[in-house]
């Protein structure tokens, strides 16, 4: 798994190894657990789930904190990560914080297909 920089390059590696609807399920598998009211269909488009989880990150981070700290626990996202960022702007922060969560729900995705034969 190389090292992903951005989101697009996410969607390319899970679109490669045929994963996408992998990461999508995996994805509202998390938001579930963590009580977060949004799920996606199988067939969403890459930049509608992107658009969709950073407005409902921006809004936990904005109005439900404790739900936004549930949901990183649950996803497993580093701490030191969430910490390296800049909070000044909120809207970044935000989008940066969904890149998070989507490349750790890559991982799972990933390792799992790679080691459960």
């Amino acid at each position: 798994m190389k090292d992903l920089q951005t989101f697009d390059d996410l969607v390319v590696q899970a679109n490669q190894l045929q994963l996408y609807a992998k990461l999508v399920e995996q994805l509202n598998k998390d938001l579930a657990l963590a009580n977060i009211d949004l799920e996606f269909h199988d067939d969403v488009l890459p930049t509608s789930l992107k658009l969709m989880l950073h407005e409902k990150v921006y809004d936990l981070i904005q109005n439900k904190f404790m739900e936004y700290l549930n949901l990183l626990y649950i996803v497993d996202v580093s701490e030191d990560k969430i910490r390296a960022l800049d909070g000044n702007d909120v809207l970044q922060m935000s989008e940066n914080v969904t890149f998070l969560i989507l490349k750790r729900e890559w991982q799972k995705v990933y390792y799992k297909n790679q080691y459960s034969s």
